[in-house]
């Protein structure tokens, strides 16, 4: 300090001066300088230290003035020092459980290295007792070797050598020592190293699957097993050859190439060099014929056996039942008759059920399946419908049945169709039960009925004949009970059997394709039992027995000889009248579907081809001056649009017939369109509608679309336009489409629809019909078009009302309301 005149240095306030020595790579230090620098003490006021005086204690610096920081009052003061606990306290716990994850985490790293170290020593073992084995093989065979040919030499006396024996025994290895396995597992250890063949080489880490290895593609697990089997037989003095399998391959009259090798179970390579070195050049996917495939068969050493394309049809059961499996089953009964004779209504009448209000007109326009109780005894009826044009569906009918009721009006007498149905009747050789009906009429007359029957060969009991008849009434119920006891001492006298515990077969009453539900078979099962996951086959389409519903709509389970049942699961809409067989495997009833289907196909082309030319040019000359109306047909099920085809092809003279381009199943769509719009032929909707998409193109085209519910309204409007007598008709004028939101339950009214009006106008005084999925649910008339609160006589498009429908509540939300008007147009043929 006296230096410099009293004044401080000039230095760094504070620190002190130390030397830090630094250590680097290859060897070198350097010492550098470093200045530690000191805490500054703050002092806290004397104004400060009085105000805290009287504060505690002084084992904390809230107590103690000096080791207070100054500014900071009592309550932050503890504040801070409660978190500086809190944190002490957070760490310590964060560093117990650091410390017990790396105690766990090396427990398991000793764990698999220790269960690693246990495979491989295994692993070696096995292989050097493979190697010992195949050393101790090649030393005995090498031993047996060289006493054969000492017997086989001459016995020529020689001086023996001196080395000879020094020799003879240093051919024989040395037995090892053995060793303690422990002392062994301590010596292969300490190996530093050791050649494994790249056995472990092909192991696949989670880094070499992320990043896609180093070397590309890895080799999987089957190559590794079969580079080790290699190795080891190897070892053992050479490969072994697996025996060869000798396999017997059905032969169909064409085969593809890949699947030969699979029949043969052999590589696709090696048959496609089998056939190139044959001079054929075909790859896996190309088709060969039997000849060349049996060729190649008997070259691989395989066995031939020829089958046709028809034998995938023989895994279909034939085998007659055996008597002692044979239980009693219920009868079907058949109702057949005239339109309009009362069949429904007579089975409505025995079921206690409502099935007429189901039917458009009140006319069958389906055959419907159902089964009764009587007396604890199970009857099946099918109700055929009477129309003309359903001959088809009543022939069907009449050849699933065991009893026909035939259904004849007492005020009407025979007619048209129950001539048909006594020929049915006949044809398929079942008894057959007059059932008279309608004798509550004035003018009924049950005598005339029988007398006219005896015209056609039916004579009944009470004209000294074997045919039994009922009077009935299905309006009063009279003559019932009679007429289910005559069904009852039939179905006695048939003594009806089928054999449930097997394989089941039926028939397809009907068919239909189902929006919601897809293809969807009525079936009666005639033997065996029917039960849920069977998979079968029926016509051309296969498929799994996925659900099936009885005639109520309950689900169940299986279904017996003669129940009909609606099963779900078919890949396609089957054809009415087909017959369903059960089948063991996914595979044979794809195959069998295909080869019927193909055959089908050939069928129609043979038919077609069928026709020479001068066939062809006198068709031509006829139809010159023939006039076609071209129709496509959809309907909602199959039964009703071969009933419609049947009935067009009716149509017509010498001048004009009707050409039916397409019929089919389902709702309309724009294929359906395309088709119309192409042939200029309008498109006609059978209880089905046009799905959005197909309506806008017909717009746009000016394709016509025309609906029906019933099939006489049907065939006399094709009849008029055919014939070209178009007078006035009712023609329905469509003015609007509402969708329904929400149904609420009102009282005194019942179900009322919360609707919002999506096209054109909703009036009080047109006719509406109820749409679900494209098909028509219900037609009748509103009974209330409210707007809020207030009934108004009709409601605008993008308007929201309430719709109540007259005598029918089976609404819901999203159902669509069709409404309509009839107006009277002049028709005119283009």
């Amino acid at each position: 300090m006296s230096d410099n005149d009293g004044k401080k240095t000039l230095g760094l306030r504070g620190s002190r001066p130390g030397q830090v020595k630094q250590s680097f790579s290859h060897g070198r230090t350097k010492s550098v300088v470093v200045e530690t620098k000191r805490k500054r003490v703050v002092v806290p006021k004397p104004g400060a230290a009085k105000s805290a005086g009287g504060a505690g204690g002084a084992s904390s610096p809230a107590s103690d003035p000096s080791k207070r920081p100054a500014g900071i009052s009592d309550a932050e003061l503890e504040r801070r020092m409660k978190a500086l606990a809190a944190a002490k306290a957070v760490e310590a716990e964060e560093a117990e459980a650091r410390e017990a994850d790396e105690k766990a985490r090396a427990e398991d790293r000793d764990r698999r290295r220790a269960e690693a170290e246990a495979k491989e020593q295994e692993e070696r073992e096995r292989e050097e007792r493979a190697k010992a084995k195949a050393e101790e093989d090649e030393r005995l065979a090498r031993e047996a070797a060289e006493a054969k040919a000492r017997a086989d030499a001459p016995a020529v006396p020689s001086e023996p050598t001196p080395d000879a024996a020094p020799r003879s025994n240093a051919t024989k290895p040395a037995a090892a020592p053995r060793r303690d396995r422990g002392d062994d597992r301590e010596t292969r250890k300490a190996k530093p190293t050791r050649d494994d063949g790249g056995r472990r080489g092909g192991k696949l880490t989670l880094n070499q699957a992320l990043t896609g290895g180093e070397g590309g593609r890895q080799k999987s697990m089957a190559a590794m097993k079969r580079k080790q089997e290699r190795a080891r037989q190897k070892a053992m003095g050479g490969t072994v050859e697996r025996e060869k399998v000798m396999r017997t391959v059905q032969l169909p009259e064409a085969i593809t190439v890949g699947e030969l090798a699979n029949r043969m179970s052999e590589r696709v390579a090696d048959v496609v060099k089998s056939l190139m070195t044959s001079g054929i050049m075909a790859t896996q996917n190309q088709t060969i014929d039997a000849d060349t495939a049996e060729l190649i068969i008997e070259e691989f050493g395989h066995k031939v056996q020829r089958v046709s394309d028809s034998d995938v049809e023989q895994v279909i059961e034939t085998v007659k039942d055996k008597e002692e499996d044979l239980q009693d089953r219920p009868p079907v009964i058949t109702v057949m008759g005239h339109v309009d004779h009362g069949k429904t209504s007579l089975l409505d009448a025995i079921r206690n059920a409502k099935v007429v209000a189901g039917e458009a007109g009140g006319i069958t326009q389906h055959i419907g399946a159902y089964q009764v109780e009587q007396g604890g005894n199970k009857l099946t009826f099918l109700d055929t419908p009477g129309h003309a044009a359903f001959t088809s569906m009543r022939a069907r009918g009449a050849q699933v049945t065991d009893i026909v009721v035939l259904v004849v009006a007492a005020d009407d007498a025979v007619m048209p169709q129950t001539i048909e149905a006594i020929n049915h009747a006949k044809a398929a050789k079942v008894p057959m039960i007059v059932a008279i009906n309608k004798i509550d009429r004035p003018d009924a007359n049950p005598d005339k009925v029988r007398t006219d029957l005896l015209q056609h060969e039916v004579i009944v009991e009470k004209m000294s004949g074997d045919v039994q008849d009922v009077e009935v009434s299905a309006i009063n119920g009279t003559g019932l009970d009679d007429l289910l006891e005559a069904i009852a001492l039939q179905s006695e006298i048939l003594e009806l059997k089928a054999n449930p515990n097997r394989a089941a077969t039926g028939a397809v009453i009907e068919a239909q394709l189902d929006v919601g539900r897809g293809p969807v078979a009525t079936v009666l099962v005639q033997n065996g039992t029917l039960r849920q996951g069977d998979i079968f086959v029926v016509g051309e389409q296969w498929g799994r027995v996925r659900a099936m519903e009885n005639d109520h709509g309950e689900r169940v389970k299986e279904a017996g000889p003669s129940v009909p049942v609606e099963v779900l699961g078919l890949n396609g809409t089957p054809e009415a009248g087909d017959v369903l067989n059960v089948v063991e495997t996914e595979a044979q009833a794809r195959e069998i579907a295909e080869y019927r289907e193909k055959a089908a196909k050939d069928k129609r082309a043979a038919a077609g081809a069928a026709v020479t030319l001068d066939q062809l040019m006198a068709n031509a000359k006829a139809n010159e001056d023939v006039s076609e109306l071209p129709i496509l047909v959809k309907a909602d099920v199959q039964g009703s649009a071969e009933a419609i085809v049947q009935a067009m092809e009716k149509i017509g003279n010498d001048e004009v017939r009707v050409r039916v381009l397409h019929s089919g199943v389902g709702a309309i769509t724009e294929s359906d369109i395309g088709l119309a719009e192409a042939s200029g032929a309008p498109v006609i909707g059978f209880n089905v509608r046009a799905n959005a998409p197909a309506r806008n193109s017909a717009n746009q085209k000016g394709v016509e679309i025309r609906y029906y519910s019933v099939i006489y309204d049907l065939v006399d409007d094709v009849k008029a336009a055919a014939s070209g007598l178009l007078s006035a008709e009712v023609r329905e004028k469509f003015i609007g489409y509402a969708k329904i939101k929400e149904v609420f339950k009102v009282s005194n009214v019942g179900k009322v629809a919360g609707c919002l009006v999506t096209e054109g106008v909703a009036r009080r005084s047109a006719g509406v019909r109820l749409l679900r999925d494209d098909v028509v649910i219900h037609e009748g008339t509103l009974k209330t078009l409210k707007r809020f609160k207030d009934e108004v006589p009709e409601v605008q498009s993008g308007q929201e009302c309430g719709m109540a429908f007259e005598n029918y509540e089976d609404i819901r939300p999203d159902d669509v309301i069709e409404i309509f008007e009839r107006e009277e147009v002049e028709r005119s043929l283009k």
